[in-house]
């Protein structure tokens, strides 16, 4: 079993309903979640009009192959709303990224683990060094406190520790 942590996001609708559905839907005998973040307001990034987003990171541990998981997540993300049109990095009901796959790496075409921006990223960071301030980065040699330490300025804000496990 591998541990693996992922990224959760929503703007769209009900986002901590949103939220609390994407990690009920992960749930299952291949993936089992461990731990959820507090849930966090975060101000849009790269696309600012638009609403802010609820955040929050799982741990869990999975027998699945990073492809699997990224194929399981997908079909959640759809079952949730999620539509790939408009702007990159607009509006969604839900969306879901493997943060980390263990220690491992993986660069293809349509996957690269670790996510390639979450250190410039303080909606993850906060979330992720929460759960895990020690876990190192494996291709950064930094740990989650160190690196959300050089995050530059988002408007983050924990708003609450909603989300459960079923």
């Amino acid at each position: 079993m591998k541990t693996i942590y992922l990224g959760l996001g929503s703007n769209i609708g009900d986002r901590e309903k949103m939220l609390q559905s994407a990690v009920d839907r992960l749930a299952a005998p291949d993936l089992i979640v461990k731990r959820v973040s507090s849930v966090y307001e975060t101000e849009p990034v790269y696309l600012k009009e638009q609403r802010h987003f609820l955040n929050a990171v799982v741990e869990a541990e999975t027998e699945l192959f990073p492809m699997m998981l990224l194929t399981r997540i997908q079909k959640i993300e759809l079952a949730l709303g999620r539509r790939r049109t408009g702007p990159p990095n607009g509006p969604r009901t839900i969306d879901i990224d493997i943060l980390f796959y263990g220690s491992s790496t993986v660069t293809t075409r349509k996957l690269e683990i670790p996510h390639p921006r979450l250190h410039e990223r303080r909606f993850v960071m906060a979330p992720m060094e929460e759960l895990a301030p020690d876990f190192h980065h494996p291709r950064l040699h930094k740990t989650m406190r160190q690196l959300l330490a050089g995050v530059e300025d988002q408007q983050v804000r924990k708003v609450g520790t909603a989300l459960t496990l079923l």
